[in-house]
């Protein structure tokens, strides 16, 4: 798979390192330089500034609010549909077909958050391997001469987590030195540069090793009710944004015991979503430039449901009828089904682990309409992630033969033969290309559980 982006579990040996705290803690008293600050202009395409009260973003000497969402190039038919819901921005992790999506991005009246890809420690590349990491920035500095001038351009995004897993910190000065040069030739945009939001070390270190770097971009999820702390402890009282958001990740939520996350389901990471938008974004937070949801479009990633804001098929779930409301303030003249319990066997379980039999077992899904529509359903069984990264290329294929009638609200599955973490989905449509989900992480064991 030849696309660059994306996200790693948060949990990293580099956050996990807590011997600099002490540290930590005295370099918050004796550093104080605030951010580069550009002076408001017409002729800059984009600058920050400071009210007194905090820092704005500007676009073309008018107050910008980022209302936006991470894409990828493959979905660039949804970008359309993200402006007709109140957004106006949209964010990339690389250059993949970024002509396509720069211009298409312009003609819709969007702007392009535009990833700059850094190679991580951890994907081979080595930072102390000189003549390596000049070639990536001559490549860095080809790419900002080539597109510096595009007036769909809001802001350089260099490198996305680029020091996750490692333990090179030289990765950092590069990502300062490569924003440093970026001010040189294009000084009509900030730089920025998006890390993990999982501790005040990854705040900590991004502030002290990259000086030039105007804007703080965070990945948060989960974690977003501690932001305030880790921003407070890790010294950054500049502007930022929240360069990815969603509901809890696969490396946030409770596990099976054979360490299958539980995915939430549709109605979960609706209210998710809905609830810490409204409690951490829509207030306008003082230094808060706007935020990128993860994701606008259709991606694998532990399943191909996780991330996704719309199906394969471009059916939208409950998510994207939630961001016009929560960017309009106006809600969809039709919304989405409401997915509830998924009973197995008649219990409500999110997870179940079968010993291996030649049996049939029964499963339910519980499901409404806002609108009264009439509903259809789909089950298929596939099985787990054995790859959970940034980079899984597609789900696994749906195993054919479990599921005698897969069209109902209730159906009876056999078990797959081979044993191992598999999944049960449940897909409930409308008339409307609405598309709501949720899925059992089942196993079948080896031998019978005592």
């Amino acid at each position: 798979m030849t696309l660059s982006f994306g996200r790693s579990p948060r949990l990293s040996a580099l956050s996990a390192v807590v011997g600099l705290f002490g540290l930590i803690l005295c370099v918050r008293c004796t550093h104080s330089e605030s951010p580069r600050q550009t002076v408001a202009s017409v002729t800059n395409a984009t600058t920050i500034r400071h009210t007194g009260n905090g820092w704005e973003l500007l676009r073309y000497g008018r107050p910008y609010f980022i209302k936006g969402a991470g894409s990828l190039a493959s979905n660039r038919h949804q970008f359309e549909r993200l402006r007709a819901c109140g957004g106006n921005s949209i964010r990339t992790w690389d250059v993949n077909e970024a002509d396509q999506v720069l211009d298409q991005a312009q003609a819709l009246g969007l702007t392009v958050h535009f990833g700059l890809w850094i190679e991580r420690e951890t994907e081979g590349f080595d930072y102390n391997d000189q003549a390596a990491t000049d070639r990536q920035f001559e490549r860095m500095r080809k790419l900002v001469m080539t597109y510096r001038h595009h007036p769909a351009l809001l802001m350089w995004c260099v490198g996305n987590e680029s020091a996750e897993y490692g333990t090179n910190l030289n990765v950092y000065d590069e990502v300062n030195r490569i924003a440093r040069m970026i001010h040189e030739l294009d000084p009509d945009h900030p730089v920025t540069t998006a890390v993990s939001l999982d501790s005040e070390r990854s705040v900590w270190l991004a502030r002290e090793r990259c000086p030039d770097i105007d804007i703080m971009s965070f990945n948060v999820y989960g974690d977003i009710p501690h932001m305030a702390d880790f921003l407070q402890k890790g010294g950054w009282t500049g502007p930022y944004i929240l360069s990815e958001f969603g509901s809890r990740g696969y490396w946030e939520v409770e596990k099976t015991p054979w360490e299958s996350p539980i995915e939430p389901t549709s109605r979960q990471k609706y209210d998710f979503i809905n609830q810490y938008y409204r409690q951490y974004i829509s207030p306008l937070p003082p230094n808060c430039l706007g935020s990128y949801l993860f994701l606008w479009g259709s991606k694998q990633e532990e399943t191909h449901t996780w991330f996704s804001f719309f199906d394969d098929q471009g059916r939208e779930s409950p998510l994207v009828g939630l961001m016009q409301e929560l960017w309009t303030g106006k809600r969809p003249a039709n919304q989405a089904p409401v997915v509830g319990q998924l009973l197995t066997d008649g219990r409500a379980t999110t997870s179940l682990s079968f010993t291996p039999s030649a049996g049939m077992h029964r499963a339910e899904i519980v499901a409404t309409d806002p609108d009264n529509d009439p509903l259809t359903y789909r089950w298929e069984i596939r099985q787990a992630a054995r790859q959970r990264s940034d980079f899984e290329d597609a789900p696994s294929p749906v195993i054919s033969g479990l599921i005698d009638t897969d069209t109902t609200p209730v159906v009876q599955f056999r078990l797959p033969q081979a044993p191992g973490a598999y999944r049960l989905f449940v897909y409930v449509y409308d008339t409307h290309l609405h598309v709501s989900t949720a899925n059992l992480a089942f196993q079948v064991a080896q031998k019978a559980n005592p």
